[in-house]
């Protein structure tokens, strides 16, 4: 079974700031996120309309990239 975008997010938690740690950091504060989601779609829409946190969406797509080859 493939595991959330969300759960591969928090693995990427670490208290060292980089851009995907701080993502992570904040996803995980974040009670709205959509933690079941493997939709590149809908993740990234909710990304662009209801978070503040993330600073640009580029992060987002180099954080899916991984995830993406992460899930093979």
């Amino acid at each position: 079974m493939r595991r959330s975008f969300y759960h591969y997010l928090m693995t990427l938690r670490a208290p060292v700031k980089t851009e995907e740690s701080q993502f992570a950091n904040n996803a995980a504060k974040d009670i709205q996120f959509p933690k079941q989601s493997e939709d590149y779609h809908e993740l990234s829409t909710y990304l662009e309309l209801s978070v503040d946190y993330l600073p640009n969406m580029l992060i987002f797509d180099e954080v899916w990239q991984k995830y993406l080859e992460n899930n093979k």
